[in-house]
């Protein structure tokens, strides 16, 4: 039986839904161009942005010929792509090698049709038509968002398996294992903000978040996705399907021209789409920030609540930014160990804890006694780790003297010595520098003389 709260909520839930499916379809189209407007000139502005703030951090100039201070550089950058000869290699599976980017580009650009840039209740008038800052939102729109996020990480596998090229191919592979590996994470991170707003609504999730974000409250939950979100875009430190120093280029080696630009499109449309959900789960999505809510009533309503969700965006972009200019590539074990023995361990318990303590709110029990029955647990499971990794650390083993002379040519090849053990000394010829300074200066002269 559901309490009263959470009648509420689910009442709430379906109100604010009631609030889409209603446009003509001329303003449904201009929506939909509008979030693929948006999304193609944010990445041009994130390109230059990248390029001026890394040059920045490694005290370069950057780009300053195309445009005014050279903000044209990524329009430049495209049409250079354009126009470049389109090759297709005589090995790939042509069909396969075509649809790859175009796979991995399109689903990004769907995820954003759920993104709010303003409330569902308080409408504003297009062309005389009153409606929300959303394009629509649906009852499980969380969960249509990994759908789609899961579809476009496909064009990169496929990528690197059409292109009938070893290097690719590995790149292609790096990409399932990293897909697999935090994407669990991700949904982890998910489950938890499901469970504190009763809702996968992404309108009805910006609802909740008030008066404190989820970031606030679910602190853990949003470290994970951070790091998550960096995986699942391939981007610095964690590029490694296109790691250049080690795969030439990853799984678009074997790409040129408008191919090539379709996986860049992709990547950059991916980061502010991570960027934006991010926002909206975490950050309050479109409420103004706590110093502006506070002395401005109107800071949340009207087109000013896409202003805030924006600057959210241009945030969280400038952090992939920085982690490129400052963090070096992990190793791909590394990488791996990071997911499934960190990240999903942390995102697991975290879950555990954040369920056991909303059942406990929605049974009346107080602060006190929540972080009794759930914090006693937990302290205590952490303290029988800690005894047991103390019990079970065993002394370091004493040097042993090697016993006899180590060969390293006993078994008829060479091998090299263990620890402990030290190669014969080698015989080694006498110097033949006193014979030539003799042949030089003669016998009985010394030198100079």
């Amino acid at each position: 039986m559901l309490n009263l709260g959470e009648r509420q909520r689910l009442v709430s839930a379906y109100e604010t839904l009631g609030f889409f499916g209603h446009d003509p379809w001329w303003l449904v189209l201009l929506k939909a161009v509008f979030c693929f407007a948006f999304l193609v000139l944010t990445v041009l502005i994130a390109i230059v942005w990248e390029r001026k703030v890394v040059a920045w951090m490694q005290l370069r100039i950057g780009p300053n010929r195309h445009g005014p201070w050279g903000m044209l550089q990524s329009l430049a950058d495209g049409i250079k792509l354009a126009l470049k000869e389109d090759l297709v290699v005589t090995g790939a599976d042509k069909v396969v090698y075509v649809l790859a980017p175009i796979v991995s580009a399109i689903p990004a650009f769907m995820a954003f049709a759920v993104i709010p840039f303003g409330p569902a209740d308080n409408q504003v008038s297009i062309f005389g038509t009153r409606t929300p800052l959303q394009l629509t939102d649906l009852p499980i729109a969380l969960l249509y968002i990994l759908a789609v996020a899961s579809v476009g990480i496909y064009g990169i596998v496929l990528a690197g398996w059409s292109s009938g090229s070893t290097y690719p191919l590995l790149g292609g592979l790096r990409s399932a294992a990293q897909m697999v590996s935090y994407e669990i994470a991700m949904g982890l991170s998910f489950a938890a903000v499901f469970i504190y707003s009763g809702s996968m609504s992404t309108s009805e999730i910006v609802a909740s978040q008030q008066p404190t974000w989820f970031a606030v409250l679910l602190p853990v939950s949003f470290i994970v996705y951070i790091i998550a979100m960096v995986g699942e875009t391939n981007r610095a430190p964690f590029d490694l399907p296109e790691a250049e120093g080690e795969l030439v280029g990853g799984f678009n080696t074997e790409y040129s021209s408008l191919k090539f630009a379709m996986f860049m499109l992709a990547e950059y449309v991916n980061m502010v789409t991570v960027s934006a959900v991010a926002s909206t789960l975490f950050l309050g999505g479109w409420r103004a920030p706590w110093p502006v809510s506070t002395f401005w009533a109107g800071a949340n309503h009207g087109w000013w609540p896409m202003l805030w969700i924006v600057i959210k965006i241009q945030l969280l972009l400038f952090f992939f930014i920085w982690l490129r200019g400052t963090l070096p590539r992990l190793r791909y074990d590394q990488f791996m160990k990071l997911g499934w023995k960190v990240l999903l361990p942390v995102s697991l318990v975290w879950l555990v804890m954040v369920a056991s303590v909303r059942a406990l709110r929605n049974e009346g029990y107080g602060f006190g006694q929540v972080v009794l029955y759930v914090g006693a647990p937990i302290a205590a499971i952490l303290l029988l780790v800690l005894l047991r990794d103390v019990l079970r650390r065993t002394p370091e083993p004493e040097e042993s003297e090697p016993a006899g002379e180590f060969d390293p040519m006993a078994g008829g090849y060479p091998v090299p010595p263990l620890p402990g053990q030290e190669l014969p000394a080698v015989p080694r010829r006498r110097s033949r520098a006193p014979k030539l300074q003799d042949a030089l200066n003669g016998p009985d002269h010394s030198e100079g003389s």
